[in-house]
């Protein structure tokens, strides 16, 4: 048994924590607001997140020095907008290194850093290859109900990364790992673009045809930037590239997919913000992946669309037609051609 610290009672650190706690882990689970803390520590309920009875193993903490006190593991998994807030508290109170694992899913704006870098930034003792990602296709509503699931944890530091591991895994989760940080980081992000694609496609009326071109020319793009970044494209063709973004981009269970048919219903981004309730990490991400794209020159016409919808007004089909009518070209000049280029040297 391992004392785990878990920052962020939403519902995919909730999850999480119960996947330790059937792992007969002593799993603390923080938020910043005390009246959540306490209602989980009387009721073992967060239906505001999850419908799910909590294990009585799990004890919600709103003092972050007592939730981290002691622990062999912090698993971060708050909202990428306030992971730098959340560390810098977390750098004051931490008493001694611990194996630092982060599940959120984004890039930072203007920086355009990655969450594991934002992480080491603001603690102390800690460099990039001290962070461990862990991502994949994982609802937490399908994880907290104990079915089947994989995912993928990454560090520059694979020891690290196996501990992670053997933390996670059971019958029922699954977990392989990788050095490829950098691809696990970005397919988890970049995803939730095409999951708001694919949703604003379903609001518009589309049917399956136009998702899975969607999908699949979202892929490319992924890995066409994601490999300017020093990824690996291979982690594209896994559970953190092509397996998250299938799930995200078909499920009900994806914040993403309701944000994106609720704009292609019609709806402005500040009313489906307020109707969805809780953090739509695509959106953010969509302003960084655009100025990504653009600093770097890499051509990206769905995350380019996408954003004209979000921060620009623009008609979601008036972006479709954009899309349909660019210029002829191959196919095969996107991932396969990386791919080929990679390992036929």
């Amino acid at each position: 048994m391992q004392k785990v610290a878990v920052l962020g009672a939403g519902s995919w650190g909730t999850a999480l924590s119960i996947v330790l706690a059937d792992n007969g882990h002593d799993v603390r689970l923080w938020t910043h607001r005390q009246e959540q803390a306490e209602l989980i520590n009387t009721t073992h309920k967060n239906e505001k997140y999850l419908d799910v009875t909590i294990p009585k193993e799990i004890n919600a903490y709103h003092d972050l020095k007592s939730a981290v006190k002691d622990v062999t593991a912090i698993v971060i998994v708050v909202p990428t907008k306030a992971i730098r807030e959340v560390c810098k508290q977390l750098n004051e109170v931490l008493e001694q290194k611990v194996n630092i694992i982060h599940a959120s899913k984004g890039i930072e704006p203007v920086s355009l850093k990655r969450v594991s870098e934002m992480i080491s930034d603001e603690l102390s003792q800690y460099d990039n290859e001290d962070i461990v990602v862990l991502s994949g296709p994982s609802h937490a509503e399908e994880v907290a109900l104990r079915q089947p699931t994989t995912v993928t944890v990454s560090a520059l530091n694979i020891e690290l990364a196996k501990h992670a591991q053997d933390l996670f895994i059971n019958e029922v989760f699954r977990v392989y790992t990788s050095p490829d940080i950098i691809g696990i980081e970005l397919g988890g992000a970049l995803k939730n673009i095409i999951a708001l694609g694919a949703g604003i496609s379903d609001g518009l009326g589309y049917g399956d045809n136009a998702k899975a071109a969607l999908i699949t020319r979202g892929l490319a793009e992924i890995a066409r930037l994601g490999t300017t970044l020093g990824a690996n494209p291979l982690s594209f063709l896994g559970l953190p590239g092509v397996g998250d973004l299938i799930v995200t981009c078909t499920s009900v269970h994806s914040r993403n997919w309701r944000a994106g048919n609720l704009l292609g219903k019609g709806n402005n981004l500040d009313d489906v913000l307020e109707q969805m309730g809780m953090v739509v990490e695509g959106v953010r991400t969509v302003k960084a992946a655009h100025q990504f794209a653009n600093e770097q020159k890499v051509e990206m016409p769905i995350t380019t669309g996408i954003y004209q919808v979000i921060f620009e007004d623009k008609d979601p089909r008036d972006v479709v037609d954009q899309l349909m009518n660019r210029t002829k070209r191959e196919e095969m000049d996107d991932l396969a051609k990386l791919l080929m280029e990679r390992y036929s040297q």
